[in-house]
């Protein structure tokens, strides 16, 4: 089955909001250690380090706020996904760490930042 050209503008749009949010965090810092990281639980489009806290972020690459801001589209069932992907990765790394969930809104303007966008539990992670 293929792509309608709606979806695939839309794969094309997000994987360069996850190049340009990627790029936007080594610029702050962070070490980027995976991009679009696939577990059985979904996937992560970037896992970083921000010095000892392993940050897994959502990208939401967006042209417009028509639909709502791109924070807003990061749902309960998908924090929920990325607790479960972030307990992935703890189990996986071996050791417990602080983990923290951000949202980079990639737009026309720039990328926007929401560090501890969303809390959810962190299973084998210390608390911040």
């Amino acid at each position: 089955m293929q792509n309608s050209p709606q979806d695939l503008h839309k794969k094309i749009l997000g994987r360069a909001g996850e190049r340009r949010g990627a790029d936007f965090l080594r610029a702050l810092g962070y070490e980027v250690l995976k991009t679009n990281y696939k577990t059985p639980y979904g996937e992560a489009d970037i896992v970083a380090r921000d010095g000892d806290t392993y940050v897994f972020c959502e990208v939401k690459a967006r042209l417009t706020d028509a639909y709502g801001s791109a924070a807003e589209a990061v749902e309960r069932h998908k924090q929920r996904r990325y607790t479960d992907i972030a307990r992935f990765f703890l189990q996986r790394l071996g050791r417990e760490a602080d983990v923290r969930f951000d949202v980079l809104e990639v737009g026309a303007e720039g990328v926007h930042h929401i560090p501890a966008a969303f809390d959810a539990a962190r299973p084998r992670g210390k608390k911040q």
